[in-house]
């Protein structure tokens, strides 16, 4: 069994930075590095949407809305994902979820738009992030 723990929101004033981190852990042993893992967001009354996706071999893909503004990074040794957020915006106010794709080697897709939770069979429980004007 996976879990996924988020730490690192916060409130923050448009233009500021954030690092979003996620931890993996597992009962028995899982290739980290073979899952394509996911960075989504939700605010309430909205669907869930993809932000960043970080693909087995290193290939990342963005929302256009955050492209330039977030980077999507892991370290295999540690088990950790990463988000970091620069030149916050208001309408990046939302509660942020890491995941992990249900199948290795599997690709994440190089489509955000049109990409679906359904993949991802590993959550975490959230943390959220408010960036005030």
């Amino acid at each position: 069994q996976v879990q996924l723990r988020e730490s690192g929101g916060g409130s923050v004033q448009a233009g500021g930075s954030l690092r979003l981190s996620c931890a993996e852990s597992a009962s028995g042993y899982t290739d980290y590095s073979a899952y394509c893992m996911g960075w989504f967001r939700q605010v309430p009354g909205k669907e869930r949407e993809g932000v960043a996706t970080i693909d087995h071999d290193g290939t990342t893909t963005y929302a256009d809305s955050v492209k330039g503004r977030f980077t999507i990074s892991k370290d295999n040794a540690k088990r950790i994902l990463y988000l970091q957020m620069d030149s916050l915006k208001p309408e990046d106010t939302a509660m942020y979820y890491c995941a992990r794709h249900r199948y290795p080697y599997a690709t994440c897709g190089n489509n955000i738009a049109t990409m679906t939770i359904q993949p991802y069979n590993s959550w975490g429980q959230g943390t959220q992030v408010t960036v005030s004007s």
